[in-house]
């Protein structure tokens, strides 16, 4: 959380709110929703770090807000995660650990833990898909994350029935 948050005040400075709105906005429904309460300890921890300043904001008949904005050291930051390639290799699945283990344990059948996390997938394909269909068509980034996440899952279908040839 607290890479996208800095990345999100390089535009200018922001409240938590704000910017778990922000997020809200540019991921759509696909993404789990940010916790305010989250987002506000971040932000903390970002100011005792020093990549970003927060200041009072006093607003007339409301209560004061905290409003953020980065510095120097917090645009170094963005601009370091920005040009590191993402890795993450999927060797510690848990699925393909209980597939493992199964055997051995003697307390699950490899053939229904494949059934099983078949029908989870699929389930979250049916979800992402009710997903785009109901997300904001012009939402381009919201669009390619619930594809992107369809096109994981149709993989991870496919591994699956080669684990199941395989050990069958």
């Amino acid at each position: 959380m607290r890479l996208p948050l800095l990345a999100l005040l390089v535009s200018g400075p922001a409240h938590g709110y704000e910017l778990k709105q922000s997020l809200e906005a540019l991921l759509g429904a696909a993404y789990p929703r940010p916790n305010v309460g989250q987002i506000y300890v971040t932000l903390g921890r970002l100011e005792k770090a020093g990549l970003i300043e927060g200041e009072e904001v006093e607003q007339p008949d409301r209560p004061n807000k905290r409003t953020y904005r980065i510095t120097a050291a917090g645009r170094e930051t963005v601009a370091v995660w920005f040009e590191e390639a993402t890795v993450e290799p999927r060797v510690r699945d848990e699925f393909f650990m209980k597939l493992a283990l199964a055997a051995r344990a003697g307390t699950a059948g490899r053939t229904s833990l494949i059934n099983r996390q078949r029908r989870r997938y699929l389930k979250s394909l049916r979800e992402l898909s009710r997903m785009a269909a109901s997300e904001d068509r012009d939402n381009r980034v919201a669009q390619l994350l619930i594809e992107g996440a369809m096109l994981h899952l149709q993989a991870d279908l496919e591994w699956l029935q080669r684990c199941q040839e395989e050990l069958e």
